[in-house]
């Protein structure tokens, strides 16, 4: 919608949300000893390295799952979370085949790969609100059981992609328990949940151990663009379920791309290291303390409990699209429409459409000379 405008100041882009942090300096080194393996065909499961790297990183993140994880039976390596997120729908249609009107339930605002896999599987995409009332999340309690059982899988992001909301423990376990008594799978989509600011997010996967004792009708996925500032490395894991987790992994090495050899000791070497996820969450702490001092309780900014987005609400300004124009051509800050993230209802309501998502991926100063301009433009009118 900005193509063709000027901005009206130095532009400061806050509409992607590619990290923007340095990577870790043993990258290159391991990319250059392992360059002659890119001749090879890399096994789709992964290497030993690669899968008991991921083992051991989850239960350190999650002490409770120590001796719960198989890494040949509860882990699948995947070229980023995006890739799975929307491939795993097809084992997840064809395990509920006698379905006549299979359904996908979809949190409103959402990541768009949610959606587009609800359309690739040709199942009908539910979207459920997530009202600010409930803390951008949607109320499982409201959803129909009729609905339910025609779920093929229901996408959770925690924390959530654009509202930085965190699930505790117990709706962690509701959604499970809804996964298991109506039997689809849950795809807790966790992708954020190494950048917080106070306290890390509760795991799907130790929730279902605790609560269940297994990981049945569970699926997480995991991602090293967002944990490890490697967008585009495209590497990620998903876990849990083993009953789904081979049909998945059988279904991958037809139709899905593995992960280079190189890339693969890179992504083994970042999920044992956890000095340079620490030092960019301290970086992101900056910048959110930085939000907090500068823009005070203006758009109803809330520290988000986890991610790295600010939601804003702008209608006091007239919605997300009105401010995106005005922020962009005035001030030269570019910010992205809250009203593209969320799904529009028959009656012309969109969640986001009165909101607008900033992405706090870049340095510091530029973060809070943007804040500033923000800010500047709430008192000049």
């Amino acid at each position: 919608m900005l193509e063709g405008i000027e901005p009206g100041r130095g532009p400061i882009d806050l509409s992607m949300g590619e990290p923007g942090h340095p990577m870790p300096d043993f990258v290159g080194p391991i990319l250059a000893k392992s360059i002659g393996e890119f001749g090879k065909y890399p096994p789709i499961w992964g290497t030993d390295e690669l899968r008991g790297s991921i083992v051991a990183w989850t239960e350190r993140r999650y002490p409770s799952l120590r001796g719960q994880i198989d890494a040949n039976r509860h882990i699948l390596p995947l070229c980023g979370s995006r890739e799975g997120l929307f491939s795993v729908i097809f084992p997840a249609l064809a395990r509920r085949t006698k379905l006549a009107d299979p359904a996908v339930l979809i949190p409103n605002p959402y990541y768009f790969s949610y959606a587009a896999a609800a359309a690739g599987a040709q199942a009908e995409a539910i979207y459920l609100e997530a009202r600010p009332e409930l803390g951008f999340l949607p109320d499982l309690t409201a959803i129909e059981s009729g609905l339910l059982d025609r779920a093929v899988a229901m996408y959770l992001a925690s924390p959530s992609n654009p509202e930085g909301a965190v699930a505790d423990a117990s709706y962690l376990e509701t959604a499970i328990g809804l996964a298991r008594d109506h039997d689809f799978l849950l795809f807790a989509d966790e992708c954020y949940s190494e950048i917080w600011t106070q306290t890390p997010p509760a795991g799907a996967l130790e929730t279902a151990h605790r609560a269940f004792g297994d990981f049945r009708n569970v699926i997480v996925f995991q991602s090293l663009s967002k944990r490890s500032n490697m967008p585009g490395l495209r590497s990620g894991f998903c876990a849990g379920d083993p009953d789904f987790i081979a049909p998945y992994g059988s279904f991958r090495n037809v139709a899905c791309p593995q992960m280079p050899l190189p890339l693969q000791h890179v992504s083994a070497a970042l999920w044992q290291d956890e000095a340079h996820v620490e030092a960019s969450r301290d970086l992101y702490r900056a910048k959110f303390d930085a939000a907090a001092r500068i823009l005070g309780h203006r758009f109803g900014f809330k520290r988000p409990r986890g991610g790295f987005f600010l939601w804003l609400n702008m209608s006091q300004k007239g919605g997300g699209e009105a401010a995106t124009a005005t922020l962009w051509k005035a001030y030269g800050v570019k910010v992205l429409p809250g009203a593209y993230l969320g799904h529009q209802y028959e009656d012309g309501a969109n969640p986001g459409q009165d909101y607008v998502r900033l992405a706090l991926v870049g340095d510091l100063q530029a973060t809070e000379e943007a804040l500033k301009r923000i800010v500047e433009w709430a008192e000049s009118e």
